[in-house]
């Protein structure tokens, strides 16, 4: 991410306080944009402002699967640059289907699909003509796993919803990264105490050699932010995970 092409711009940034979302945002800073995080949870955005410890850096604290929360966000904020969303909230999703919680499953939608909707009814209104909404999909749409059949089906909304935008929102742009297996706080939900375990055997798979990191994606996106000329795209950040 080019500090030219963040200097004095402002990005909304959903689930940036952790992982990804929080790569993200320290690059920004870093690269000179004023960043406004949102999350549901005020201890993890605590957190972030004590980690980022910036005169850039403001947070809100709200459930975007609320459209009355997300309609009254953007009714306070003026002049965004860019939207993103990393938000995600798969616990107790990845179940096979007989022990497969409804309830679940409808969190899963509702922050993947549900929320990044919200926030492109609301927001793209307050976005510069050049900005950009940025969303997460991500590898198990391509790769799905037997207990993953509701995030690999959301995964895949996701992204037949952005080319959508990209044609309804333009000029605005709208791109979804695909990250692969990376190294966050989420993978806790997915395989518990053989986090450690799951994570070597697949870098042992992929062709980098690696798991990703937070930091990887934060840059992918920082590229679709960056780059005026990609609308309706999705990027793939996976180490090679769909030739294995």
């Amino acid at each position: 991410m080019a500090s030219a092409d963040m200097t004095n711009s402002r990005i909304l940034i959903v689930g940036g306080s952790s992982g990804m979302g929080l790569a993200l945002a320290k690059q920004a800073i870093a690269a000179g944009a004023e960043v406004i995080i949102v999350g549901r949870n005020e201890d993890k955005l605590r957190h972030a402002r004590a980690e980022l410890q910036s005169s850039a850096l403001s947070t809100v604290a709200l459930d975007i699967t609320q459209e009355a929360q997300v309609a009254d966000l953007f009714g306070r904020i003026e002049g965004l640059d860019h939207i993103v969303s990393t938000a995600a909230d798969i616990e107790g999703a990845y179940e096979l289907l007989p022990s497969l919680d409804l309830k679940a499953a409808q969190r899963v939608v509702e922050s993947k699909f549900y929320g990044p909707l919200l926030l492109a009814k609301h927001g793209a209104p307050k976005l510069a003509s050049t900005g950009s909404i940025t969303f997460t999909s991500g590898i198990a749409a391509y790769r799905p796993s037997a207990r993953g059949s509701v995030v690999a089906a959301v995964n895949a909304a996701l992204e037949g919803l952005v080319r959508a935008l990209a044609v309804e929102l333009a000029p605005i742009r709208v791109n979804v990264v695909s990250p692969g297996w990376v190294d966050t706080p989420i993978w806790t939900f997915v395989a518990g105490d053989k986090k450690d375990e799951t994570l070597d055997a697949m870098a042992k798979r992929l062709p980098v050699g690696r798991i990703g990191q937070p930091e990887d994606i934060a840059k992918a996106i920082g590229y679709l932010m960056g780059n005026g000329f990609t609308t309706g795209t999705t990027l793939h950040v996976e180490g090679g995970h769909r030739l294995i």
